[in-house]
Order: structure tokens, then sequence, then C-alpha cells
């Protein structure tokens, strides 16, 4: 059929498989639909056949694909064979990336097919390119010519330097005696310096700290922002301004009230029971920001802060600017004056030079707050973290926001992004958020993922990627349609990776994926071979190939992050004493009658618990609670992998899940403190004289031997299915 084969030619599906063995058709609006957002007509018979004809002319003539991968081995090994295989005679040339100069050669014959290496006069001169996005110019000796992105990067992602512990912690929810209602950067230098010195921990993996869609009342969630590339300076510390100190005269009565208005939301929260207020919050820090944006900056801090505009160019532009109009007209630009919906219009120009001073105020706020994030990454490398801050990159932005606003050319207008029908979920999801064309980022070389990358590495020691099979495929769905009506499109997976890779190797960073879920086959295993780390969490490596039983510690992969629970899930303290189950029941989102997922919970609880007691892991016996958390980490830590991370809020028998995936105003997502077993919100500093975290933590500091090296080396199944 005429429109299945257009819809493989645009990577677009044309039907999925939910499970094994069942193969389910996407609706033909919706491949046309999605075809569309790609600009492709195929609307009718005849709009298929044209572009199908225009398709067919283009591979004809095609001397290069959209992108070039050169994946460079590390020092010793082989050289890289070449990435694309010319007609002899054809002339190359590489621009390099920044204005490095160019390099240029004449490709000899191809390497023949019963050749078992790759022939040494063929590979030199690619072997010789430096790592970057450079330009790809061909001409071949009948004249032919063709240009191409050409992405070169190192072989792997940096690994751990060695094998390390540490905490998983929704930042907003940590809260220290000096934080103005919610956890800020103050309280992460705090928690990276305590938790480094005092406990070993050798990183603090936060939330997502993407700048919120502004607006009351905005939306919690750290997973839908408004820009990816920019931080929020709601995380600010005001104290920590270095102008803060020089709020004089009539400004520093306001600012002294503010101060104590602050610490009545932090009270109201720590010691009266409210839930964390991000609005109120943002309130009183928006007011102390500008009576601190009034004390000029000194000769040296000027320059600093030229220095990151400098640097950070049109993207802070744009974010700037989208924020000074959202401040006249509101946080949709959907809705604003028609000429403002287009960044690059005379009219956006002539309200950016209106509205100077207010975008030269959020440029100012990012400035500040990048200046606190490097803070905390000192304080977690100063404090000996072996990786340190990992920070957190969420699949999508809000589609009202500053990243859509910013770069319409490179989003799929029309569609959102969202998950297709599987055993946890019947109905499909949609999260609303616009998906990047595939096709657009190609054409830009990738440069708003560069940008995106580049900016969140600048002060983490990894990064992790929410829903990281979005590199190899996404699920779209048409707006005003069904998520069960939406389809996967394909990216270029290999041009993803590679610009990920070559990132993180500049920044010299680790890298995650957060690969729970439903994954397509061999995705775990294409991450693995550019050593970007899976994660693995205890409730779901089971061997599902076989018995079905807890998975061994042994046969856990090496190569991801362990834990026992997510931010999306129940902590391991509510686990383990069913208090998960009957919040669900509470709020009227069980499936099944509240009997049987008790019964099975309970059964699955117990079957834990026994393996766990049988490998001698649980001292204090089936009853102890405590004692029942510690020996999931005492497990965790039998496994070979590289990084091992604590759920903060288990260190103190928290009940509560930081979010109810399925909820929206029945349960406070995204605005609970960390908290005791009884639902007591501690500070930090109570955290730190917790008699109950000690004594997990010291699992750690007496930890069992890893297992042998080489074990747990398998990328494959553990992990594929999600309770």
């Amino acid at each position: 059929m005429g429109l299945d084969r257009l819809a493989a030619l645009h990577g677009v599906a044309t039907s999925h498989s939910p499970s094994p063995g069942v193969t389910v058709p996407v609706p033909e609006a919706t491949v046309v639909a999605v075809l569309a957002a790609l600009g492709v007509d195929a609307s009718t018979p005849e709009a298929v056949g044209s572009a199908l004809a225009d398709a067919d002319a283009a591979a004809a003539d095609r001397l290069l694909p959209p992108t070039v991968v050169l994946w460079l081995p590390a020092p010793g090994l082989p050289a890289p064979e070449p990435p694309v295989t010319f007609p002899p005679g054809t002339r190359v040339r590489v621009r390099l990336e920044d204005g490095g100069g160019t390099r240029s050669w004449r490709e000899p014959s191809p390497v023949g097919a019963d050749r078992a290496a790759p022939d040494a006069a063929a590979s030199a001169p690619w072997a010789m390119l430096p790592t970057g996005v450079h330009r790809l110019d061909v001409r071949t000796a009948d004249g032919r010519t063709a240009r191409a992105g050409l992405v070169v990067a190192p072989d792997a992602v940096a690994q751990p330097p060695r094998r390390v512990h540490g905490f998983l912690v929704q930042l907003y929810s940590l809260l220290s005696g000096r934080s103005w209602g919610m956890g800020d950067l103050g309280d992460l230098a705090e928690l990276a310096g305590w938790a480094g010195r005092s406990l070993g921990a050798g990183f603090v993996q936060v939330n997502p700290l993407h700048a919120a869609v502004p607006g009351a009342p905005t939306d919690p969630s750290p997973y839908r922002p408004s820009s990816r590339r920019f931080p929020d300076p709601v995380h600010l510390r005001i104290e920590d301004i270095p102008e803060y100190a020089y709020v004089t005269g009539q400004d520093r009565l306001p600012l002294e009230a503010l101060v104590e208005k602050a610490a009545g939301l932090r009270a109201s929260v720590l010691d009266k029971g409210a839930l964390i207020d991000r609005d109120a919050v943002w309130g009183l820090k928006a007011q102390a920001l500008e009576l601190v944006h009034r004390v000029p900056l000194g000769p040296g801090r000027r320059a600093a802060y030229c220095d990151f505009l400098a640097a950070q160019g049109q993207a802070l532009d744009d974010h700037a600017t989208w924020c000074a109009l959202a401040e006249v007209y509101g946080s949709d630009w959907h809705r604003w004056p028609t000429g403002l919906r287009d960044p690059r219009s005379t009219e956006t120009a002539r309200a950016r030079g209106e509205l100077m001073d207010r975008v030269d105020f959020h440029c100012r706020l990012a400035w500040l707050t990048d200046e606190q994030l490097a803070a905390a990454s000192r304080a977690a490398r100063d404090a000996g973290m072996a990786v340190g801050v990992v920070h957190d990159l969420a699949v999508g932005v809000h589609p009202g926001g500053a990243d859509a606003w910013a770069q319409q050319d490179v989003f799929a207008g029309g569609m959102s992004v969202g998950a297709p029908p599987d055993a946890f979920n019947a109905r499909g999801q949609d999260w609303g958020l616009p998906p990047w064309r595939p096709d657009a980022l190609a054409a830009s070389d990738y440069a708003p993922y560069r940008g995106l990358l580049r900016g969140l590495l600048r002060h983490a020691g990894a990064l992790r990627l929410d829903h990281v099979m979005g590199l190899f495929r996404l699920w779209w769905v048409p707006v005003g349609a069904e998520p069960t009506d939406g389809t996967y499109v394909r990216y270029d997976a290999e041009a993803m990776l590679a610009v990920l890779v070559l990132e993180a190797h500049r920044a010299g960073a680790v890298v995650i994926g957060e690969d729970l879920g439903t994954v397509e086959a061999g995705v775990r295993e294409a991450l693995a071979r550019r050593g970007v780390l899976g994660t693995s969490v205890l409730w779901f490596e089971r061997d599902w190939a076989g018995s079905g039983r807890p998975l061994p510690a042994e046969e856990w992969r090496e190569g991801c992050v362990a834990t026992a629970t997510t931010h999306d899930l129940p902590s391991t303290a509510a686990r383990l004493s069913g208090d998960h189950v009957a919040l669900r029941h509470r709020l009227g989102l069980l499936a099944r009658p509240l009997e049987q997922e008790h019964r099975d919970g309970s059964a699955e609880v117990a079957e834990w618990l026994a393996y766990l007691a049988r490998l001698r892991l649980l001292p204090e016996g089936r009853l102890d609670e405590e004692g029942g958390i510690r020996a999931v980490y005492r497990f965790l830590l039998r496994t070979p992998a590289r990084m091992v991370g604590v759920w903060l809020p288990d260190t103190v028998g928290d009940r509560r899940p930081q979010n109810l995936p399925g909820t929206w105003d029945q349960y406070p997502n995204w605005r609970l403190p960390v908290a005791d077993a009884e639902g007591r919100p501690l500070s930090i500093e109570a955290l730190a004289a917790s008699p109950r975290l000690h004594a997990l933590m010291e699992v750690f500091r007496a930890r069992p031997a890893a297992a042998p090296e080489g074990a747990g080396s398998r990328t494959g199944t553990p992990g594929a299915r999600r309770a």
C-alpha cells in the first residue's frame, strides 16, 4: 500500500505490538496527520503518489544520509571504518566546527566485502578527525555533490571512576532551616557536602530543575517545563546572591520583611503540615530578586555576566524575551498577538526593545541560577563525591512555553508525546508535550539538542535522561485524539546517541538512561554499547524469561543505577507495609478488588523477604520494617551495579510517594516535603541527626563484596516490565 510505504520512508509506524504476538494497526487518519506534521502531504491518493515519487527521486540521487556518524575507538584500538562508502575518486571535504578549518582528501576504492579489516588508507583520514559536529561535503568523479552533518564522537561515555552509592531526592522536598518554603540550590550544596563527607556518598541525583511555566497555579510537575534549556530561578538561595548583602536604604526593610514571610512559609511546611506552595515561594523570591537587581554589579561581576550572555547567545535572549512577554500577555504564546507568536518577527524585535529592562532581568536570573548550580557542583566535588550532582532531563516541554515558542521550526505542530496502551494502562497516555521533528533536528545538525545537553552538562557530574527510549522512537498522538490512536515515530538513534556521547565526553559526565517499562528489543544493548547506564529497580528485576522469581544479584547488569524505588513508585516502607495499596484504594485507583491487590502485594513482599532471609541479608527478621529496608539495600550492594541509588525518603521511613501517576488534584503530587514514618516533615538538619538514617547508611560502610569481575554484564531483559 502506498501510504504504508510512504510512512515507512519517514519513520512513521503503521502498526505496533503492545505484547508478543499481538499487532495493532494504526488508524489511517493518524498516519496522515503525523505525516502532515512532518511536512508530507498524504491527504489523498494523488498526494501519496506524488510524495512517493519525490521520495524515490531523492533516494536515487542521495549520496549521504541526513547525518553521518563516526565513532572514534579508544586509543590503542584499530582505526574506525569509513562511515560511508563512496564511488572511487570521490572528493571529501570536512569543515570543522567553530571555524576549526577544513580537512580534504580523495576517497580510494571502497573496501572489498571480503576484507576482514578496513583498508588502512581508507580509514586514515577519518581517524584523524577531531570530535565534534562538522559539515561533510562530497563531490564524486562524475560531478554529483552532497552535503550532510558529520558527528564525530568517542566510542562511549565515561563511567564512574569506582562503584559508588548516593542519594536520589526531589530537591523541592528537601528543606533546611534556611529554605524559603521549598528546597533550593543552597540546600543541594548542603546535602552534597554532608553526604559526601559524612556518609561517603558519591553522588546526589535531583529532579529536573528546568524553568517552569509561570502563572498561578503553576504546574508543580518538574517534567512539563517551559524550558529544558534553562533552570528555574525559584531554586535560588536569595541570601547567597552576592548583591543581596548590598541592598540598603529604603529597599532593606522590604527585603527583611520578605525574609520574615519566607520563614513563615518554611515553618508552615516543616512544623504545621502545609504542602509546599511553589507559587507562594516564587511570589516572595520574585519580589526579593527585584530589590537585589537594583544593586549595580561590580566590574568583575559585570564582566562575568557579560561572558555568560555571550556564551548563551540567542538561546538565552529568546528565553528571556519569552519570559518578559509572558509577564504582559500570559504564559501561552498561542494566545499572544499574532505578530509576537513568531520569535523572529519585526513585532517581536520591537517588543524586545521596549521590554529591554525585563529581558535583562530574566537574563540576570538565569545567570544567578547558573552560578548557584556551579556552587552546588563544587560543593559535591569538594566533599569527595566521585560523580557529584546528577541532573535530570525531562522528555519534553510544555506546548505554550519558552522552548516551544523559540524553536517552533523543530517541534511537530499538532502532536503530543505519550505512551501506547499496555498491560498497565489500557487507555495509553498523552503527556501533552510536543515532540521534536526528527527531520528538522537533522537539518539543523541537531543544534537544539546539542545546546540543551551542553547547558545541562555545564554543572553536572552525570545526566539522567527520562524515558531514554525516546532517543529511538516516541509515541506521537495527534492533538484531540485518544492516546490509543497514536503511533511511533522513529528518530535517528545513531545520531542522537552520538551527540549525547559527544557532549557528555566534553563535560566528563556519566550518562544514565531511565529505561523502565516496555523497552524495544535492542535498545538496552545499543545504550550499553555507548556506556549509557540503565536504571534497575529491585521490584521489577525478575527472571521474566524463566521462573519469574527474583533475579539473583549476580545476574543483574553492571551498567546501571540499582535502586529500590523512584519518585513515581511507592517508597520501600510503603511497599513493605502495604500502605501504597491502601492509598490507591482511598483514591479509587485500584483496577481490582482491594483484597486481591493486598493479597498479591503481600505475596510479592513475602517472596522478596524470604529470598533476602535465605541470603542472610535480613538478620533483623521479617517483621522488622527498618530491617527489611536495610536488607533491600544490602541486596543492591551485592549486585555488580556501578551506581546504587538510595531514595532519600527511604532513610527515614517516609511512606508517601512524591508523585502518584494517574492523579491530578486527588493527591498532592510534587508538593510533599521529606517526612518520617509518621508523616512529620524533616529538615536537612533533622535528617543529618536521624538515627534511622544513620542505621541504614551503616549498610554502605560495611557493605558486602560485589559480584566477581565480569558478572552481571548482561544488558537484555531485566527490568523490562513495570508494575
